[in-house]
C-alpha cells in the first residue's frame, strides 16, 4: 500500500550540483521511480524549506525503506489529519482610541497577521482596504486565483491569499474539491481572522445583538490567510506547507488556532514550523514550549432577554438568550407542570397547551434546548445555573435558580400567570467577568509539562466577527436557518486571534522584541482578578471555584500594561534547543528527533538545561510518592523601563509549598541591563492530586511597575489523563 509521509532532511548534505533543495528532492524521488514496480509511482506533493527542511510524498514501504538509506534523511512519518481548536472585546481589554497601545502601535500600521485556517470571504467589509497604508515593500506573498477568487480581491487590508490542498487529494485520489481557492467555505478562517485584523465597519450586530461597530484588535494591520483546512479534509502536510510559505512571505504574526492530539513534538508540523518562525521573530499561538499559549474567558457583555411577569414585577435576564429574532411573546399563559417540566421529550412537549413553558433545572440545558427547539412549544423560560449559553433556536430565556424563586411563587399563587419576553437586548458591564470558560484546554502541556501553560487569558466566548453570508449563522428551531455578514462564534480559536491580534499591536510598538519578550510582556503584566476585583472563577469547574493557572495562565491580558512592562523574561532560538535534550530525555527523543524540529546541526547542544527563561514557575510531584522536594529555578530578566530602577520581590505562597528568591531586590543602572536571581519552591505531594499556585511579584520602588508570575505546585499528569490542547 501507498500512503503520504512527511520527510525531514538534513540539507547540509544537499549536492552543489543542486540549484535548490526543490531540486534536490525532486530527484531523490525520481531516483525511488527508477526502482520502484509499476503500479505505484512515487509522487512530491510539496517541498518545504522555510518551517521546515524536507518534504511530502506519496511512497510505499519499500520506497520509504529504500529512501532511508539516502544521504541527508532525518525522520519520517505518515501525514495525519488536524484538529481545529467583535464590537465590544477591544473596550474590554481597554484599548482606546487616545492613550496605551492602540495609539502607540498606530493601531497595528504596517504588521502582517497571517492566519492558518479555512480561507476568507475577501466582500467581507472588514477586509475594505479604507484608511489603510501600502503593502509594505518586504512582503513577498501574492493573492492566488482559484475557483470563484481572483487577484483583484486582494487589497491593502487582505494582502495575501494562498491555498494548500494537495495533501487531501494525495490522502483522497479522485476527490472533488468544491471551492478549489482560499475562499472560505465553513465561516471559521473568515471570523478569526478579522476577529484579529479585520477594518472598521459600522452598524453591526447579530441578529439585533451587540449593536456597533465591528473591527479586529488590530485594525491597521494587514491579513494574509492561508487555506490548509478544507471541507474534503485536514491534512499536516498541507498545514505545514501554509505555515511554510507565511513564514517566507515575511509574516510578523502567524495565528493558528489547530493542534495534534498526542503527537511528539517531532511529529508536529505546528511545532517543527514555529520553531522556524521563532527564530525570525515571528509571534504564533499553540501549546508549545517555545509557542505562545492562549486561554478562552468570557467577557462583560450579556445577551438578554427580559421577562415581565402579569402582576408587574420584572426579571431581567443578563446574557442567557440569543434567540435570532424580535420575537412577539406577550401576555402568554405561564406553564409549571412536573409532568413535563424536565423539558427532555419533544413528544411529550408536543401536545400541552399553549404558553410559556417552566423547564426545571434538571439535567442538561442543551438537551433541554434541543427537545424544545424541536417541539410545537410556544415560549419557554429555563431555570438553569449553567454558565454559559452559546445558542438559542427556540423563543426562550434562561434564568437562574435564584432569580426562579419570584417566577414560581408567582405562578403558584396566580391560576391565570401570564408573562411577556422581550428579546434582543444587550448589557455591558456585566458582574462578574471574565472567567474561565468550560470549553477552554487546561494544563499541564503535553508536549512539555516542565514549562506552565496556558501563558494567558483572552476573550473567546460570543465573539463578533465578520462570516460568509452562504453558511446559516443562527436557527429557528430545526428547519429555519438564517444567513449573516456577521456572526458570534465561542472557542479557544477565538481566544487565539484576540492574543493574535494584540501580539501584531506590541509588534508594531516595539517592533525591537523578539516572540519570547512579547510574550513575556504579556504574562507580567496580566491581571488575575475580575471587575469586582475577586479572583477570577473557573467556568469549567462544577464548584465554580477559583481559576488556577493551569486553566487560565496568568490570566486576562493588559495590552496597555504590556505596552511598558518594566522587565521581561527574554529567551533565544539556543535556550529552547538547551531544552531539547530533556525533551529528549523525558519523552525518549532521539538526536535526529530534535533535529527535525531545528533543521540544523549548528546549535550547540553541549549545555543542556531544563530551566528555561520563562516569566512563570511550575513545580510537578507524583501524587503516588510521598515525598518532601524542591525545585530550583535560574532566572534572567532585562530592564526596559527607562533607565535606572530597582526591584523587591513579594510573593505570595501555595498551599503547602515555601518559595524563596535570592536576591530579594534587583538594582538596575540602565535600560536594558540585565539582572539574575534564583527561585527555589520546597513542597511535598498530595495523594489527592491538588493544585496549588501562588505568584512571584517583583515591584518596583518608588515606581509604576509590576512584574507578576503564577506559581503552580501540580501532580504530573499522565498523557492519557491531559486535557490540554483543545480547540
Amino acid at each position: 500500500s501507498v500512503n503520504t509521509y512527511i520527510v525531514h532532511m538534513d540539507k547540509s548534505f544537499m549536492p552543489k550540483v543542486f540549484a535548490s533543495h526543490h531540486s534536490w528532492y525532486s530527484s531523490i524521488i525520481d531516483s525511488l521511480k527508477s526502482t520502484n514496480i509499476p503500479q505505484s509511482s512515487p509522487s512530491l506533493i510539496y517541498s518545504y524549506d522555510s518551517g521546515a527542511h524536507g518534504f511530502s510524498a506519496v511512497l510505499s514501504g519499500n520506497e520509504l525503506e529504500t529512501l532511508k538509506k539516502s544521504p541527508g534523511f532525518v525522520s519520517a512519518y505518515l501525514d495525519r489529519t488536524v484538529t481545529v481548536d467583535t464590537t465590544h472585546t477591544p473596550e474590554f481589554l481597554s484599548l482606546n482610541t487616545y492613550s496605551g497601545l492602540w495609539p502607540a502601535s498606530n493601531y497595528g500600521e504596517g504588521t502582517i497577521i497571517g492566519v492558518i485556517d479555512t480561507g476568507v470571504w475577501p466582500e467581507s467589509e472588514s477586509y475594505k482596504d479604507d484608511g489603510m497604508s501600502p503593502v509594505p515593500s518586504r512582503w513577498k506573498g501574492k493573492c492566488e486565483e482559484g475557483q470563484e477568487f481572483n487577484s483583484s480581491m486582494c487589497n491593502s487590508k487582505l494582502i495575501g491569499a494562498k491555498y494548500f490542498n494537495k495533501g487531501v487529494i494525495a490522502a483522497n485520489p479522485g476527490i472533488n474539491i468544491s471551492m478549489n481557492s482560499a475562499r472560505d467555505t465553513a465561516g471559521h478562517g473568515t471570523h478569526t481572522s478579522s476577529t484579529a485584523g479585520g477594518n472598521y465597519v459600522d452598524g453591526v450586530s447579530f441578529f439585533g445583538y451587540a449593536k456597533g461597530t465591528a473591527r479586529g484588535i488590530a485594525p491597521r494591520s494587514k491579513v494574509a490567510m492561508y487555506k490548509v483546512l478544507w471541507d474534503e479534509g485536514r491534512y499536516s502536510s498541507d498545514v505545514l506547507a501554509g505555515m511554510d510559505e507565511a513564514i517566507d512571505d515575511g509574516v510578523d504574526v502567524i495565528s493558528i488556532s489547530m493542534g495534534f492530539d498526542g503527537v511528539p513534538l517531532y511529529e508536529d508540523p505546528i511545532a517543527i514550523a514555529s520553531f522556524a518562525a521563532m527564530e525570525k521573530g515571528v509571534i504564533l499561538e499553540n501549546g508549545i514550549p517555545w509557542v505562545m499559549t492562549v486561554a478562552a474567558g468570557t467577557i462583560d457583555r450579556s445577551f438578554t432577554g427580559i421577562v415581565s411577569l402579569g402582576d408587574g414585577e420584572t426579571i431581567t435576564v443578563l446574557g442567557r438568550t440569543l434567540f435570532p429574532a424580535s420575537a412577539l411573546v406577550r401576555d402568554f399563559t405561564l406553564i409549571f407542570n412536573k409532568t413535563f417540566s424536565a423539558c427532555d421529550s419533544s413528544v411529550l412537549l408536543s401536545n400541552i397547551p399553549r404558553g410559556i413553558i417552566i423547564c426545571d433545572n434538571i439535567g442538561s440545558l442543551y438537551t433541554q434546548v434541543r427537545e424544545i427547539a424541536v417541539s410545537r412549544v410556544q415560549a419557554t423560560i429555563f431555570i438553569s445555573d449553567e454558565p454559559e449559553l452559546f445558542d438559542m433556536p427556540c423563543p426562550g430565556v434562561v434564568i437562574s435558580t435564584e432569580d426562579s424563586h419570584a417566577l414560581i411563587k408567582y405562578v403558584a399563587s396566580n391560576k391565570d400567570a401570564t408573562a411577556s419576553i422581550k428579546f434582543q437586548e444587550t448589557i455591558l458591564g456585566t458582574k462578574p467577568a471574565p472567567a474561565v470558560a468550560s470549553y477552554t484546554s487546561r494544563g499541564p502541556s503535553p508536549s512539555y509539562p516542565g514549562i506552565l501553560k496556558p501563558d494567558i487569558m483572552e476573550p473567546g466566548s460570543v465573539v463578533l466577527a465578520a462570516y460568509i453570508p452562504n453558511n446559516y449563522a443562527a436557527k429557528i428551531g430545526d428547519y429555519i436557518f438564517l444567513s449573516s455578514n456577521f456572526t458570534m462564534l465561542s472557542g479557544t480559536s477565538m481566544a487565539c486571534l484576540h492574543a493574535s491580534g494584540v501580539a501584531a499591536l506590541l509588534k508594531g510598538a516595539h517592533p525591537e522584541w523578539s516572540a519570547a519578550a512579547t510574550r513575556s510582556a504579556l504574562v507580567t503584566t496580566a491581571n488575575p482578578l475580575d471587575n469586582t476585583m475577586k479572583p477570577i472563577r473557573d467556568n469549567g469547574d462544577i464548584n465554580l471555584t477559583f481559576a488556577s493557572p493551569l486553566a487560565m495562565g496568568a490570566g486576562p491580558i493588559d495590552p496597555n500594561q504590556a505596552l511598558d512592562p518594566g522587565l521581561i523574561y527574554d529567551a533565544t532560538p539556543q535556550d529552547y534547543v538547551n531544552l531539547m535534550p530533556r525533551l529528549q530525555h523525558t519523552m525518549n527523543f532521539t538526536q535526529k528527533q530534535i533535529m527535525t524540529i531545528t533543521r540544523s546541526k549548528s546549535y550547540d547542544c553541549s549545555n543542556p538545561s531544563s530551566d528555561l527563561n520563562y516569566p512563570s514557575f511550575i513545580a510537578l510531584y507524583d501524587p503516588n510518592v510521598p515525598k518532601t522536594s524542591v525545585k530550583i529555578f535560574n532566572r534572567t530578566v532585562t530592564n526596559v523601563g527607562e533607565g535606572s530602577a530597582t526591584y523587591k520581590v513579594e510573593i505570595v505562597q501555595p498551599e503547602d509549598s515555601i518559595i524563596a528568591v535570592s536576591p530579594e531586590t534587583l538594582v538596575f543602572g540602565k535600560t536594558y541591563e540585565k539582572q539574575s536571581f534564583r527561585v527555589s519552591i520546597k513542597y511535598r505531594s498530595n495523594k489527592t492530586g491538588k493544585v496549588s499556585f501562588g505568584e512571584l511579584v517583583w515591584i518596583e520602588a518608588n515606581g509604576k511597575h509590576k512584574v507578576r508570575s503564577p506559581v503552580v505546585v501540580s501532580p504530573v499528569v499522565s498523557s492519557g489523563e491531559l486535557g490540554f490542547l483543545g480547540a
